[in-house]
């Protein structure tokens, strides 16, 4: 039962010739972007923001802030069942690398950063609505998550990863509105300050079924706090380059599609509450359709119930049932690789 599944990584560069794949998520953050009239002048403006935005937070040595690019891929992974032909589009994440122009090296940055999953959109677009509808009280249904927890930490343990990534991954995604974070005293010289919210997230559970605690940063000169979701230790298994090409990779996503929060104009305080009706904000000129993702998360839902779990439900069920959870963490070779 534990060998049922094995997993296949494709990668593709995300630069301004980038189209989506017919099986990528429409409602990702980067292939939203790539579509429509405004496509490749969409791409230009965000890889130019996100090589600014690293620049900034690397001054050391960086006398013209301009030493530094940020290369991205999307890594796109498929999910094979023992026995059948067609794999089903698992996850999608982006995997950044540093580009030193003075030292003429490339250096590997984190997988992860982006994070989109047709189970997920089935998780919060299907079986928790429907669990929910005509229901006064909001509540969790039973085991919410379990089967993509589970999925997603045997994809992280499995040798197919080993093989193409050195270091666990880190997920960076933007606050909670419906939350208040207050300002710690705790300061990283990268990540910045600390912030903790006043109580557990929905997000933040079923992050941590997949394994991945969350610590709150807010960088310098930045508006407001983002979420790192990560396995083993934040602050000391990435270096300083490794967290600054997620932090400028992932902020300029967030002052795309968040601008209320990410572009405001006032910078979060002691306390802190995100608010996506903020009108004190500087929205950035590029294309965006917020409306559109949303609905099409839904879609997407369905088409992993239909596509994934109702061909093989008795099969997940059991599989989900019997899986033990991994121990993730750096290894003494991954860390020193």
């Amino acid at each position: 039962m534990m060998n049922n599944f094995t997993f296949s990584i494709k990668s593709i560069a995300f630069d301004e010739h980038y189209q989506p794949a017919d099986n990528t998520r429409i409602t990702t953050n980067f292939a939203n972007l790539a579509r429509g009239a405004s496509r490749q002048q969409n791409l230009r403006k965000t890889l130019a923001m996100i090589d600014r935005r690293f620049n900034a937070l690397a001054p050391w040595d960086n006398p013209n802030a301009d030493r530094y690019a940020v290369q991205l891929d999307i890594i796109s992974v498929d999910i094979h069942i023992q026995g059948k032909a067609q794999g089903f589009p698992a996850i999608e994440v982006l995997k950044t690398s540093i580009i030193d122009r003075k030292t003429k090296q490339r250096i590997e940055g984190i997988v992860g950063n982006n994070f989109s999953s047709y189970v997920r959109d089935y998780d919060f677009s299907v079986v928790l609505l429907e669990h929910n509808k005509n229901k006064p009280n909001f509540s969790i249904p039973p085991n919410f998550g379990d089967l993509h927890g589970k999925l997603f930490q045997c994809f992280v343990s499995s040798s197919e990863y080993q093989q193409h990534f050195r270091k666990p991954p880190v997920i960076c995604l933007s606050v909670s509105d419906n939350k208040t974070y207050q300002r710690t005293r705790n300061w990283h010289p990268v990540l910045g300050v600390e912030y903790q919210p006043d109580e557990s997230s929905l997000t933040e559970q079923y992050f941590k079924k997949m394994g991945l605690n969350v610590r709150y940063f807010m960088p310098a000169q930045s508006a407001a706090p983002l979420a790192f979701y990560f396995f083993g230790d934040l602050l000391n298994d990435y270096s300083n380059l490794e967290l600054i090409g997620t932090i400028s990779t992932m902020e300029t996503f967030q002052k795309i599609y968040r601008p209320e929060i990410y572009s405001a104009h006032a910078t979060a305080g002691e306390r802190y509450q995100p608010n996506l009706k903020n009108p004190d904000h500087a929205a950035t000129d590029i294309v965006y359709d917020r409306e559109e993702r949303s609905r099409l998360a839904v879609e997407q839902g369905r088409f992993a119930q239909e596509h994934f779990i109702k061909p093989h439900q008795q099969l997940l069920e059991q599989w989900a049932a019997q899986y033990p959870i991994p121990e993730i963490s750096l290894t003494e070779e991954r860390a020193i690789a």
